[in-house]
């Protein structure tokens, strides 16, 4: 399979009167950033969004913007998280520590803009799926590994399209060999990366998930998320899967989309 097209034009999104956004550095490198957006009313708590692009580096953080501004004029806090990429640095384990660099880093930006941090649910597109489950795993980490001991734990999380499984995508050449490229060969290659970094083999996740994926997906196959939903809720997580019809890859990125509109139903099911 042929790595991924560029998604198509989206509307830009839409900025609520009296919004604030603070964008945030967490490291030297321009990709190591975080934007924060803040409501006008107190949050009912923080979406840390994971973009996707299969970790490449034409892919940054503008991906979320229209799905980040609904939220915001919902009522929630955002940290839309950028990180290296495969093409300007990215890889294992860069890619890695940078999102856990950057989810710490969203403690900082908490104190300063006086933000609770109770309630963190980590929202992940297609690779961003991966990181966002990732995220989510840390504490479980083995001590010393990439990510491990994290400062800002996550609360719950949405993969959406997700690269749930990165063995079985290395195996079926999701985005051109994407995943081999990420973690520098494959499973019976360099089998100790995809132990510390395959969200299917860092069961159970220990929050909530939101399995999500779009019937008619043929970047990133619903099988992604039946597969993975099954064996998460066989391993004691509290997951709920969504297959979505009529929906593909991209829509996810919609606020208007019905896949989206799955998000905002699960994340209304908390008071």
């Amino acid at each position: 399979m042929t790595a991924a097209p560029p998604p198509p034009a989206r509307t830009p999104p839409r900025t609520e009167p009296g919004e604030r956004r603070h964008t945030h550095q967490y490291g030297p490198d321009a990709a190591q950033t975080g934007e924060l957006w803040l409501p006008v009313t107190t949050p009912r708590g923080t979406a840390v969004l994971v973009h996707g692009g299969f970790w490449r580096a034409v892919y940054d953080r503008s991906l979320e913007d229209a799905v980040a501004a609904d939220l915001v004029g919902a009522g929630w806090a955002v940290w839309n998280l950028d990180y290296r990429r495969l093409g300007n640095g990215g890889g294992w384990p860069t890619t890695f520590t940078d999102v856990a660099a950057g989810l710490d880093h969203l403690g900082v930006a908490a104190r300063e803009h006086d933000l609770d941090l109770g309630r963190v649910v980590a929202i992940g597109h297609s690779a961003g799926g991966t990181l966002a489950l990732w995220l989510a795993a840390r504490p479980g980490l083995p001590a010393g590994a990439p990510g491990a001991a994290p400062v800002v734990r996550v609360s719950a999380v949405a993969t959406q399209a997700g690269v749930n499984d990165l063995a079985a995508a290395a195996g079926a050449g999701l985005g051109g060999g994407a995943v081999e490229a990420l973690l520098g060969g494959s499973p019976t290659s360099v089998p100790q990366r995809y132990a510390l970094a395959d969200p299917s083999r860092l069961l159970p996740i220990g929050v909530p998930l939101l399995v999500l994926t779009g019937a008619d997906d043929d970047t990133v196959p619903p099988a992604q998320a039946r597969d993975f939903a099954a064996a998460a809720a066989g391993a004691g997580d509290v997951v709920r899967l969504e297959v979505v019809a009529g929906e593909g890859h991209y829509e996810h990125l919609d606020p208007r989309s019905r896949a989206w509109a799955a998000v905002r139903g699960w994340l209304g099911t908390w008071p």
